[in-house]
């Protein structure tokens, strides 16, 4: 996981950057305050992990765009579907988004707390019944949707194809064959805008507390994923 990463960039993570580095300081309190506290931007709502910029360079949407990952060893390009779907229907469309990859898949968590200068490491855990996993992600599924320092993948390496459930909560999906996908996301309501733009694409703030550390340990070891697993991106 972490190859699609390379799209995202100006990423302001909180406590990577001062307030002066941000230019945070500049705006009132009660105003920074205020726009933390907003959450639906017209019919989108987003989850508690993540935050526009203050001056709102990139107002959140639902949708997604067609895009292409062009790896630069092989030289092999790779389609890409990327989405942004409103909280009420995000993790429904997520677990749906499996379904394509079979029965038996690999999963890796992302985490970034405690680290700084958007690092992160992965853990993976080979192997896994999708309906277990299924379960082991509605167990978690407050800490996955409002955690801003977690994400996961799914994948099939055999196939292969990869669905991220990444720490923006933006759904990304690279398969040779996209058809599957996206008729998914058009039954739970998320149209095609191939000018959609994403939060990661401007300034924008994640959001994490202590509990989702402990949350993300617990989960870590439901996976059976142990500490050797940690590896630096």
């Amino acid at each position: 996981m972490g190859f699609l990463k390379r799209f995202f960039r100006n990423v302001f993570r909180e406590g990577t950057l001062s307030p002066t580095e941000a230019g945070l300081d500049r705006i009132p309190r009660l105003e920074l305050e205020s726009h933390l506290t907003v959450a639906r931007y017209g019919g989108f709502m987003l989850t508690d992990a993540v935050r526009p910029s203050f001056d709102l360079r990139i107002v959140p949407k639902q949708g997604y765009r067609h895009d292409r990952y062009r790896d630069e060893q092989s030289r092999i390009a790779v389609p890409v579907l990327m989405a942004a779907v409103s909280r009420e229907r995000l993790f429904e469309t997520f677990l749906d988004l499996l379904d394509p990859l079979g029965n038996v898949v690999d999963v890796v968590l992302e985490t970034s707390h405690r680290r700084s200068g958007g690092e992160h490491s992965d853990l993976y855990r080979e192997r896994i019944d999708l309906p277990i996993l299924k379960s082991y992600l509605y167990e978690f599924e407050e800490m996955l949707l409002n955690d801003g320092c977690t994400g996961v993948a799914v994948l099939n390496p055999a196939i292969p194809m990869e669905v991220q459930f990444d720490e923006h909560k933006l759904l990304i999906v690279y398969a040779e064959k996209l058809t599957p996908f996206e008729k998914i996301f058009r039954e739970h309501g998320v149209v095609c805008d191939e000018r959609m733009r994403f939060l990661t694409e401007a300034e924008h703030i994640h959001s994490t507390k202590d509990s989702f550390i402990d949350l993300f340990q617990h989960f870590q070891m439901t996976l059976g994923i142990d500490e050797e697993c940690w590896a630096a991106y």
